[in-house]
């Protein structure tokens, strides 16, 4: 017997879920016609403070609770969304929902990045749906056509900006010459950076990101702890300087790659040469490029974040769920994980290097740097050597080299720390050809 309706729960009236709240009820006609029967918004979990908001006040008497109980006690809800950020509590109520037959759409990156396997087998279990399409790319579809579209295709690489805030950031360094806390400032003052910026700058959210993508793109459980990560707070104007001059620019990329029984994932920041499209994407912008051995090169781009993108994906996830509860199709996503591969180390990644310098400014400098690399099998491909602002006391050596092992680099850049003539070494950035 078909629904008559289809009821839904939210957890959360912040942000995004303020959005999708509006949508249900501003948009409940034409979303109950794509379902085929009303689309009804039954009940909010919020908070005390959220009580008080404009917002809260539109809304139909009596469909806001401060209460868990209640909530999950509600009659009619078939789909919960969860919108409340962070691990915990959204951890143990999506596996209430999940538990309790119901289905769950969210866009929480954190849970599923740490806990999306264990939770897609509990919506298995419980023959319900599991939609994060909002948890990835804000309104850029994502995670569909990695279940759908791309499944028939081995997926060789995926190569990400994921993170607004950091673009942001190094789009003004690039373009404006800002130095790294500046165009901090300026992103906090516009909105795109939280007053604690540390997810961001430091790569944890693009982490997030990685890990679901890469699950979905290898078929294998990929959890944030596998990645390796390294933040953009260490970049200066003086590399972005450089990088033009190699024909570079620079992004904190996202990266999966698959080849021989393994997989690297790594977030970090990268030169990329300047004529990609990856190398052009500023500002807030996100853009995810996949390679399949069917479909070649695909590419996907758009805002990455913010309330009105993340509601559009949140509310699609939402309607796709109801189609299936009024058709009375199983809810289950399936998801195939394959043990049989490994997680490179990052030790054995290879890769191109930029290194940034600061040695004393006299003859045989260079050569003694080099003769390091060499005692490493890593080969100088260019280099420049430019005074220092203490003129005739130092001198600013950049160098780019061929490809060599993670493992061979770091050891040369310890021994380089310790020669007498190198006074810092200033930067070290990864280069990568996409």
């Amino acid at each position: 017997m078909k629904k008559q309706s289809v009821g839904v729960g939210l957890l959360g009236l912040g942000t995004v879920g303020g959005q999708v709240a509006r949508v249900l009820t501003e948009k409940a006609a034409s979303l109950s016609e794509q379902v085929g029967c009303p689309l009804v918004l039954r009940k909010i979990k919020c908070l005390p403070q959220d009580l008080e908001r404009p917002l809260a006040k539109e809304l139909p008497a009596g469909i806001l609770t401060t209460d868990d109980a209640e909530f999950f006690s509600t009659p009619g809800v078939d789909i919960i969304a969860e919108l409340i950020g962070g691990e915990h509590p959204a951890y143990e109520y999506q596996k209430r929902a999940l538990g309790s037959d119901r289905h769950v759409v969210t866009a929480n990156k954190e849970v599923i990045a740490k806990h999306g396997v264990e939770l897609l087998g509990l919506s298995q279990q419980h023959d319900v749906g599991l939609c994060y399409e909002g948890s990835v790319g804000g309104g850029i579809p994502l995670i569909a056509p990695f279940k759908h579209d791309l499944v028939a295709n081995d997926i060789s690489g995926v190569y990400a900006i994921i993170n607004g805030t950091t673009n942001y950031i190094l789009t003004r360094m690039a373009k404006e010459g800002a130095d790294f806390a500046s165009a901090l400032k300026v992103a906090q003052q516009l909105g795109y950076a939280e007053a604690n910026p540390k997810n961001d700058i430091e790569g944890i959210d693009a982490v997030y990101k990685l890990a679901i993508l890469a699950t979905l793109a290898f078929q294998m459980e990929v959890k944030p702890d596998d990645i390796y990560c390294e933040g953009i707070s260490r970049i200066s104007s003086r590399d972005f300087r450089y990088a033009r001059e190699f024909g570079f620019a620079i992004k904190l990329l996202a990266i999966g790659k698959q080849s021989d029984g393994s997989i690297e994932v790594r977030v970090h920041p990268v030169l990329i040469p300047e004529d990609t499209f990856l190398a052009k994407v500023d500002g807030v912008y996100n853009a995810v490029l996949v390679e399949g051995d069917l479909v070649g090169k695909v590419l996907f781009f758009g805002e990455g974040a913010g309330a009105r993108p993340t509601s559009s994906a949140v509310v699609a996830d939402i309607v796709y769920s109801a189609q299936k509860i009024f058709r009375g199709i199983g809810g289950k996503t399936r998801l195939k994980i394959d043990s049989g591969r490994t997680i490179k180390p990052m030790s054995a990644v290879e890769t191109e290097y930029y290194l940034r310098i600061t040695a004393a400014d006299r003859p045989g400098v260079l050569a003694q740097i080099a003769r390091t690399f060499g005692d490493h099998l890593i080969s100088i491909s260019s280099a420049i050597q430019r005074e220092a602002e203490s003129a005739g006391e130092s001198a600013e050596i950049v160098i780019m080299t061929h490809p060599a092992r993670e493992q061979a680099m770091q050891q040369a850049l310890a021994e380089l720390a310790r020669l007498p003539v190198v006074k810092e070494i200033s930067n070290f950035i990864r280069v990568e050809n996409v």
